[in-house]
């Protein structure tokens, strides 16, 4: 590998940007330009809010209309400060752990973690239930500390395999155990509410590591989260 210092400056720069998304979403990376960053919530809620008048006024929408005159600014500030608070790295959740001196050594499964994401092909919503499961390794974790690692990856435009995945690599990263499993149970709108408009249908996908690799662990952590 070359050494920085025989690195262009542009080079240099998407070295310093790769170590920053190698920090914000951990091994399975959320699509990032290089300047995902540079601007601040309010000036992302500006621009937003500029290119969502001109979305509905090309729809044909009056905006002089007291009822949607000020919807692109109720947009704007959802999308960054609620649907997609996930894309700014400092709502990331600060991991709170405690000495087990207690002595557990079981499985700890903490089950229907509340998902609400936004697919990222159509931008509608994603919602359902994460499971997710560790061994300590002489740390445990606040126990909402977990939902919170969820709903910020939740936070951002996803397909349901790369949240999987994220979520599960938090928790490694967080408890320094490899021994985790993760499992969501997920319905789309993009194919409830157009396409092929099945309102049944969930996906599930899951993440196994270390110890969840053995067949016997894993069927005892999907018992826990039966039903």
């Amino acid at each position: 590998m070359s050494s920085p210092l025989n690195v262009s400056p542009l080079n240099h720069d998407d070295l310093l940007f790769d170590d920053i998304v190698h920090h914000f979403n951990g091994i399975a990376k959320t699509p990032l330009h290089s300047n995902a960053f540079q601007l601040s919530p309010d000036q992302k809620i500006a621009k937003i809010a500029a290119h969502f008048s001109e979305i509905l006024h090309t729809l044909g929408m009056d905006l002089t209309d007291e009822s949607i005159k000020d919807t692109p600014l109720r947009v704007a500030k959802m999308y960054v400060n609620e649907t997609f608070k996930g894309l700014i790295p400092e709502n990331e959740p600060l991991i709170t752990q405690f000495a087990n001196d207690y002595g557990y050594s079981q499985m700890l499964v903490e089950k229907s973690i509340t998902v609400f994401s936004t697919c990222e092909h159509h931008l509608v919503p994603i919602h359902g239930k994460a499971h997710v499961a560790y061994f300590s390794t002489g740390k445990v974790v606040g126990l909402s500390k977990l939902n919170r690692l969820v709903d910020y990856y939740s936070r951002r435009p996803q397909v349901q395999e790369r949240l999987t995945i994220q979520v599960a690599d938090a928790i490694k990263k967080a408890l320094n155990t490899n021994d985790v499993a993760v499992v969501i149970d997920a319905h789309h709108m993009c194919v409830a509410s157009r396409g092929i408009r099945d309102v049944n249908s969930s996906t599930v996908t899951a993440e196994y590591s270390g110890k969840f690799l053995n067949p016997e662990i894993r069927k005892e952590f999907l018992e826990f989260i039966r039903g």
